[in-house]
């Protein structure tokens, strides 16, 4: 594979301004460039060339004690093949340096990636082979990487996400109450038994193996999901049994559990054969609107059923009413309405507002703000429509006493005052 026409390919796949070789998930497969044309060239095509290219290369693989062949040796070796298309396949093996030619003494032999690929073909063959045996194949490849000290977290990964899907398989299958998922889940987990064993073996010897606390947490879900899965068993035939004490139980002892057993036996020209004249088909109305059918039955009812039973609500319990009680004034409020009322002559702001402390001096300078207003509420009414009006100064007026020791200059009017005019 060529790294360079690779990035420039890769880049089509890419947001703008990124490059492949940053990408941490693209990292790793980008530097295994050569296995993964390997493998590219060895599935590449249709399925007939893929498996004559593997049925070669695994023979060739085979041989241990002499890995070399001569061209003499694989023509008589691969006599039932034709010429032409041996010459073609051992070109392509040739080609993705799967397979090495030796031109100085003429021979052929299998290269690192080659032996590479055949090694995790023949597992994964040997697996396929067995009842469930991908559990197994996960569980081997985690054996294989502890024994070695080369332990990758995805192999640990790529086990817990199966053992997930088998226990949420086997949680649905007692969540459904069938019979016939439970035991069939109860025939799965027998099968899966041995896989089960063996792989929580594998789980206790990882102690010893050194591992990251990415992989220890993974090692750790693995060996409490496999506790979660072996208790199943148990909760199979507890589901069971419950189910058989809820069978009913026809004619000569024959339960409906054996009977709808039976049933899935037969084809579907058989089924028909017994349903047909036994079942009555009941037209749908599907042209009458549901709320039309609601509407003329409620006037049914209420037309043929005058004295049908209604339920009322009971009578209001006798509640006893309170009296609102007024919501008195503020205090500053009521002292510094009292004290405007009377009035008569001008007064400084600071004599007005100052005394006591500094909060009850500030309430009452912005009481004196609502002097005038109109809409307003009539706990403040008193104070608003009081005949004054306010004349600030831009200096500022030193106080010293009631915790104040500057305010605003100004002064109170009364209006008929300001309204004198000069003779």
């Amino acid at each position: 594979m060529d790294a360079t026409g690779d990035s420039a390919n890769l880049a089509e796949f890419l947001a703008p301004g990124l490059i492949a070789e940053d990408i941490p998930p693209l990292f790793p497969l980008l530097a295994a460039r050569p296995l993964i044309g390997a493998l590219i060239a060895l599935f590449r095509g249709g399925d007939e060339e893929v498996l004559i290219r593997l049925m070669v290369l695994r023979e060739i693989g085979l041989r241990a004690d002499a890995p070399e062949w001569t061209p003499r040796e694989l023509e008589s070796h691969f006599a039932y093949l034709s010429q032409t298309k041996l010459n073609t396949v051992l070109a392509r093996l040739r080609e993705h340096s799967l397979l090495l030619w030796d031109g100085e003494r003429r021979v052929y032999q299998l290269s690192t990636e080659g032996r590479m690929v055949l090694s995790a073909l023949s597992n994964l063959l040997t697996f396929n082979a067995e009842t469930d045996g991908e559990l197994g194949f996960l569980a081997a490849q985690v054996a294989a990487g502890a024994s070695v000290g080369k332990l990758a977290p995805e192999a640990l990964a790529h086990l817990l996400a199966r053992l997930g899907e088998l226990e949420e398989a086997f949680a649905q299958a007692v969540a459904s109450g069938s019979e016939f998922r439970l035991r069939a889940a109860q025939a799965k987990l027998a099968s899966v038994q041995q896989w089960l064993e063996r792989a929580n073996a594998v789980m206790k010897n990882l102690t010893d193996a050194g591992l990251d606390d990415t992989t220890w947490r993974l090692a750790q879900s693995i060996g409490q999901r496999q506790s979660r899965l072996l208790r199943m068993a148990s909760v199979f035939q507890r589901e069971l049994a419950a189910i058989a004490r809820q069978q009913v139980h026809l004619a000569h002892g024959v339960s409906t559990s054996e009977l709808a057993a039976w049933l899935q036996t037969l084809n579907l020209d058989q089924l028909a054969a017994f349903a047909d004249g036994q079942l009555a088909s009941t037209p749908e109305c599907s042209f009458v609107l549901p709320d039309v059918m609601l509407d003329n039955t409620e006037e049914f009812i209420a037309r043929e059923q005058p004295d049908r039973k209604t339920s009322a609500m009971p009578t209001p319990a006798e509640i006893e009413y309170t009296r609102d009680v007024p919501l008195e004034p503020p205090r500053e409020l009521v002292e510094l309405t009292r004290m405007l009322v009377g009035l008569s002559s001008s007064a400084s702001v600071a004599d007005t507002v100052v005394g006591g402390s500094f909060g009850s001096a500030s309430y009452r300078l912005s009481l004196l703000a609502l002097i005038g207003e109109t809409n307003i509420g009539p706990e403040l009414a008193p104070l608003a429509d009081l005949p004054l009006t306010l004349q600030w100064d831009d200096a500022m007026q030193a106080v010293g006493r009631g915790e104040v020791a500057w305010i605003s200059a100004g002064r109170i009017q009364p209006q008929e005052n300001n309204d004198e005019s000069p003779a």
